[in-house]
C-alpha cells in the first residue's frame, strides 16, 4: 500500500462515526491531591490542576494522559537522581495523572522500584501498568521468554519492586514465537482469578495474536509505538481494538522527541542513546523529515500550543480509547505534556491535517533490525 492510500485508509477509520472517534466525551473528576512528599495537600496547592480528562482501557479507568517511566533509568542517555525522579512521578500524580508505566526490564528492575516508591503513598488511587515477557532473571534482558514458569516468577518480582499486592494492568512485552498465545493467556487468566492482576494486555502485537489472546482472556489494552509519524496501528490493528473494546496505549507518541521541534537536521546521537542507530534519526533521514515539524509547528501555533502538546493533541483527539504514556525526565516537560489534556482537533481538522501530512514523504524506519525482528507480524 502506498502512502497515499495508506492515509486515506487510515482517515476513513478515524473519522468515521464522528461522535465516537473525535467528539470525545470527557469525563472531569477532581484530581487525587497529594504533595510531592506523598502527604495530602491543600486544596490551593499553586500548580495542582484540579480537573483530569479520564479514558477506559476496556474496563481500566486511566488518565487520558500516563507518564512513561522508561528514560528516568537512562533509555536516551545520562543519569537520573532516585529522589528527583520519585519527586517527578509524585508531581504527575499532584497534576492528575493516575496512570503510570513501568516494565521489569526497565533499569532492569530500578523503574519498578522507583515507581513502587513513588507511589506507595497513594497505591490505592492510582493505575501501575507493568510488562514480563524477556529474560531478566536469566541475565538475558534482550531475549523474549514468556514461558508460564517464567511469567509467574516475573510477577512475584513485579509485586514486590512495586511494594502492591495487585498490578493494575499486565502487559506481554513481546511476543514469544515459542510459546502458544493461549498458553500466556491462560496463566495470566489464572493470575486475575488469584487477584494478583486485574488487567491484562500485549505489547507490539498482531491483530492474530491480540484475536488470539482476547478468545482466552479479554485484553483491556494493547500498546505500541504510535505517533504523528508512525501510524501503522491504524489499519493494522485499530479496527480489531475498536471491533473487541481494547484500549489502546501508545509509547514514544513524541517521535523519541523529533515532533516537539527541539531536534534539526543537524542533530546528532551517539551509542548510549536510544536513538544512535534508528533509522528515523539518521542525519539524511532528519533533513529529509524536517518537513514534517514546520507542518506540526504551524499547526500548534493554530490551537495555541507547543508542538509537543500539539503531538498528543492529534493522538488524543483521534480515538476515545486511546491514551499515551509519553515520558520525560524534567519537571517542566512534564507540566508541558500535562498542558495538552484541555485541547482537542475536530473531525475536519484532523481531515484537513491528515490531507496536508499526506503530501510529505517521510524516510526511515521506527526500528532497527534486531528490535524490528522480535516485532509480532
Amino acid at each position: 500500500m502506498d502512502r497515499r492510500n495508506f492515509l486515506r485508509t487510515a482517515s476513513s477509520f478515524a473519522l468515521l462515526a464522528t461522535g465516537a472517534t473525535t467528539g470525545v466525551s470527557r469525563v472531569l473528576a477532581k484530581a487525587p491531591s497529594f504533595s510531592l512528599t506523598g502527604n495530602q495537600s491543600d486544596e490551593n496547592t499553586s500548580n495542582t490542576d484540579d480537573t483530569m480528562e479520564y479514558r477506559k482501557l476496556g474496563g481500566l479507568d486511566v488518565s487520558a494522559i500516563g507518564l512513561g517511566c522508561l528514560p528516568m533509568v537512562g533509555y536516551y542517555g545520562g543519569k537520573y537522581d532516585k529522589k528527583d525522579m520519585i519527586a517527578l512521578i509524585r508531581r504527575a500524580y499532584d497534576k492528575g495523572v493516575t496512570f503510570f508505566d513501568t516494565a521489569e526490564v526497565y533499569g532492569p528492575y530500578t523503574s519498578e522500584e522507583w515507581v513502587g516508591e513513588a507511589l506507595a503513598p497513594f497505591r490505592d488511587k492510582v493505575k501501575i501498568g507493568t510488562k514480563f515477557g524477556f529474560g531478566v532473571e536469566e541475565k538475558q534482558p534482550t531475549a523474549i521468554n514468556s514461558r508460564p514458569d517464567h511469567i509467574r516468577r516475573a510477577v512475584e518480582g513485579s509485586l514486590k519492586r512495586l511494594r502492591t499486592d495487585h498490578i493494575d494492568l499486565l502487559y506481554q512485552h513481546r511476543v514469544d514465537p515459542a510459546v502458544p498465545m493461549e498458553d500466556v493467556a491462560g496463566t495470566v487468566k489464572d493470575l486475575m482469578q488469584e487477584g494478583k492482576v486485574l488487567h491484562w494486555g500485549l505489547s507490539e502485537a498482531s491483530a492474530r495474536s491480540i484475536r488470539r489472546a482476547h478468545t482466552v482472556c479479554p485484553l483491556s489494552a494493547v500498546q505500541s509505538e504510535y505517533a504523528i509519524w508512525w501510524r501503522e496501528p491504524e489499519t493494522k490493528i485499530f479496527p480489531m481494538l475498536e471491533e473487541f473494546g481494547i484500549g489502546f496505549v501508545p509509547y514514544c507518541p513524541l517521535g523519541r522527541a523529533f515532533l516537539t521541534g527541539i531536534i534539526n537536521e543537524n542533530s546528532r546521537f551517539y551509542e548510549g542513546d536510544r536513538r544512535w542507530n534508528l533509522p528515523q534519526f539518521t542525519p539524511r533521514a532528519l533533513k529529509h523529515n524536517m518537513p514534517l515539524i514546520a507542518l506540526v509547528r504551524k499547526w500548534a501555533e493554530r490551537k495555541g500550543v507547543t508542538p509537543a502538546q500539539f503531538a498528543l493533541i492529534w493522538m488524543l483527539s483521534r480515538k476515545s480509547w486511546i491514551a499515551p504514556i509519553p515520558g520525560t525526565t524534567n519537571p517542566a516537560h512534564l507540566d508541558e505534556l500535562l498542558g495538552a489534556g484541555t485541547v482537542r482537533l475536530s473531525a475536519w481538522e484532523m481531515e484537513e491535517f491528515d490531507r496536508e501530512y499526506a503530501r510529505i514523504d517521510l524516510m526511515g524506519h521506527r526500528a532497527d533490525p534486531f528490535t524490528e525482528s522480535q516485532i509480532d507480524k
